[in-house]
Formats: structure tokens, sequence, C-alpha cells
């Protein structure tokens, strides 16, 4: 079988050349003496995946992706369209469903991440009302959707300071909504708020800021603009209180590359991966991220999300030549 091809985004302003925010994986991919292909992304979330694909060549066979998020649906048109050009991506439509949306990969996770229920995006109130009392009825949560919170706008459409008091979390739910608005992702998911330790509380490491330089991307401010545009969410800026998580990379069930999270690119926390890798591995996808953090009064390390790692990023600065040689090698 051949060595799986790196599929990237092209940039929209010059289709022959790689978005800037992933120059710096494809000239990696290419020193590693993998093979890079564009598509577009612009195409896939406008329903046209078969013109989004026309620069992957024919027959190449076996290929990841790495690039920007997409709906479940329009990753599913994605994997169809390559495959009418015979290139078969290795993680399945369905694959991508479970580990990119909370619903698919919540109950492998339970007890291991905070608890939380789901529900419609276009809920009545007695529905919203079923929804908390499922969550236990009281105490701090937080709003998200099935893959995105809007933590930027902590207190006016994320955080639930009190779940007894229905008509506060109606009102920051129906704020939540209404800025997704066409980026909403599923549905609405109410998770059960912990606190985490800080940075200055965990052992962490600070590296250099170079993968700019060395790539010739744009500057972060920009890419970030770019990820907004094309997320829906605020580009990430420190918070008041920010935990210091740590993004963990996973192929074929084994843990990759131990990282930064975005929102935190220059900390470095290291999880005890113990309980987690068994929990990977009955996921049953092949490429997926954790993101871990520390609980504030002891009690260990929590998954706080789980990701493909197609659409997952990567902070500027991160070492990922041994992440992208594992996939090019699989």
């Amino acid at each position: 079988m051949p060595a799986p091809t790196i599929l990237l985004p092209q940039d929209p302003l010059n289709h022959r050349r790689v978005d800037p925010h992933y120059s710096y994986e494809a000239q990696l991919v290419r020193g590693l003496g993998g093979e890079t292909a564009l598509v577009d992304h612009d195409a896939l979330l406008a329903g046209e995946a078969t013109e989004a694909v026309r620069r992957v060549p024919a027959g190449i066979g076996p290929a990841w992706y790495r690039g920007w998020m997409l709906p479940v649906s329009a990753y599913a048109a994605f994997v169809s369209a390559l495959a009418d050009r015979g290139c078969h991506l290795l993680t399945s439509a369905a694959a991508y469903a479970v580990a990119h949306e909370l619903p698919g990969w919540y109950s492998t996770f339970e007890g291991a991440t905070p608890d939380s229920v789901w529900l419609a995006a276009d809920h009545d109130p007695a529905e919203l009302a079923e929804a908390v009392s499922r969550l236990g009825g009281h105490g701090p949560a937080i709003v998200k959707d099935y893959v995105k919170s809007r933590k930027h706008e902590w207190h006016e459409a994320c955080y639930l300071p009190e779940l007894a008091d229905l008509p506060a979390v109606s009102r920051v739910v129906n704020r939540f909504v209404e800025l997704q608005g066409e980026f909403l992702a599923g549905g609405v998911v109410l998770r059960r708020f912990h606190a985490f330790a800080p940075p200055e509380a965990v052992d962490v490491g600070r590296v250099r800021d170079a993968v700019g330089s060395r790539a010739g991307a744009r500057t972060r401010a920009e890419a970030e603009a770019r990820a907004a545009a094309r997320t829906g969410t605020a580009p990430a800026t420190p918070l008041p209180g920010q935990a210091a998580e740590a993004r963990v990379w996973w192929v074929d069930g084994e843990p990759v590359l131990t990282g930064p999270h975005p929102d935190t690119p220059e900390v470095f926390p290291a999880p005890d991966l113990t309980q987690v890798r068994s929990l990977v591995r009955a996921l049953g996808c092949r490429f997926v991220t954790t993101d871990l953090a520390l609980l504030a009064d002891g009690g260990g390390w929590m998954v706080v999300e789980v990701g493909d790692g197609q659409v997952s990023d990567l902070p500027r600065g991160t070492e990922v030549s041994g992440l992208l040689s594992s996939l090019i090698s699989t």
C-alpha cells in the first residue's frame, strides 16, 4: 500500500499553494518524504465536494486530511468525492462524526470528562428544564454546541453560575445559540463546570515561538482571524483563570505528541495518560486528540474535549515532525 498523502486546504487567494496556516506542516511532510495535495475548503462548505477535490490526483490511494473544521455532512460528502477519484480517507465519515461531535465520544469517556447532557438548538423551555434536571438541577455549568463553546463571551454566552436559576440559564443558552448562528454544530450541550488548575500550579515548560518565521506564515493575528471567520468563534486570547490544558495527539491508540493547547501555546503540561490511553483505544478512531486539564482540587487529570485529529489545531512553536511522520507511515 502506498504511503498516505496529506490533504491540505488551498490558499483562498492563490489556489496553487497551501493555505499559509498549514504551510509549515506542508513543508515538514515533504521534508519527511511524504506527498501533499490541495483541497478547496470553501467549496466543501458550499456543498461543492466534487469541485473541492479536483486538484487531488486521481488514484492516489490512502490519505489523511489536515485542515479547517468541516460539518459532519460536509465531511461525508468529502469522503465520497475523494472515493470517486480513487482516494481513500483513512478517517471514515462515521469515525469523523464520533470524534468530532460530543455525543459521538461522550459515552466512551463518561466519568473521565465533565457530566453532560444535550438537546436540540430549537428547544422549548420545558425541554431545557428537563435537561437541567438530568444534569443534577443545581450548581455551575457551561453551554456549548457539539463541537465548540464561546468561552471568550464567558458571562454572556458560556458560563451558567447556577443551574437552578432557570431564567438565567435560558438567557445564556439563548444568547449562545444566537451568537453561534449558522456555525452552530448539532445542538446545545450543557456540561458540569469544574475548576481546573491554572498554569502556575502545573509543572510546565516554555518553548520559543519559531514556526511563523520558519514557515513564512502570516502573523498569528492574521491566522487567528482566518480561523475565527471559518469556525465562527473568537480568536484565542488569554482568559482570566485560564486552565493549563494539554493537547494529546493519538494515532492508532498511541500518543505520538503531547503539547500545548492552542489557547495557551507556551504552556506545556505533562498529563498522566494511563486512563486516557485505554479510553482512546475503546473509542476506536484512528486519529484523534484529547484535551486534558488538571483539577484544581488535586483530583487528577480530566478530559475536557475529544476531537478528530485531522481538524484539531496545532499551536505555533510545537514540534510536529513525529506526528506527521506517524501519519505518513501508517
